[in-house]
């Protein structure tokens, strides 16, 4: 951060903030102090018979590896409606949100990924511009070498096993790699 957003000065300071513990970026003109909190990630495990939905993605980061539909939650959206936008951007598929399922604290990378068990409510799917394909595999055709991210793996791991046992537990993880 160069300029404060709210004076336009360029007198900021990166430090401890009184009554504070953590550094933050404060103005030296106009006292202003600047918070910056986590990304939450939110998305869906959408289900059709024994099946699951993933989307080819078409965008960085991890351009042309599968993952489950899920992107950044919006301002003034909550985390249902921001799991079913993302769903629906991702892969035009239209989704009946059924229970949270997974979720886990990156802190390296300061996210908040959230997954919600879904069934999808129509066939009608297909890619978009940030994703090359969408599919529905089983499980012995998941393409486990070709998963974008450690969050979608241990998502899917958790639905097969818990299928398996008839029982769908939600789950909360710390992934530190620091």
């Amino acid at each position: 951060m160069k300029y404060c957003s709210k004076c336009g000065s360029g007198n900021l300071e990166f430090k401890i903030p009184a009554d504070d513990s953590l550094k933050r970026f404060c103005c030296e003109e106009c006292g202003s102090i600047f918070y910056t909190n986590p990304n939450i990630i939110v998305g869906a495990l959408c289900m059709w018979e024994d099946k699951v939905l993933l989307a080819k993605r078409n965008i960085q980061p991890r351009y042309g590896l599968w993952t489950l539909p899920a992107g950044f939650m919006e301002n003034a959206e909550t985390m249902r409606e921001g799991a079913a936008r993302e769903t629906l951007e991702e892969t035009k598929a239209k989704i009946e949100l059924l229970q949270p399922y997974t979720a886990f604290s990156l802190t390296h990378i300061s996210q908040v990924h959230f997954f919600y068990l879904a069934n999808l409510t129509t066939l009608e799917f297909g890619p978009t511009s940030e994703s090359q394909e969408v599919e529905l595999f089983s499980e012995p055709n998941i393409p486990w070498n070709q998963i974008a991210f450690p969050t979608v793996t241990k998502t899917l791991e958790y639905f097969f096993q818990d299928r398996k046992r008839g029982y769908f537990e939600f789950r909360e993880e710390d992934i530190k790699l620091f």
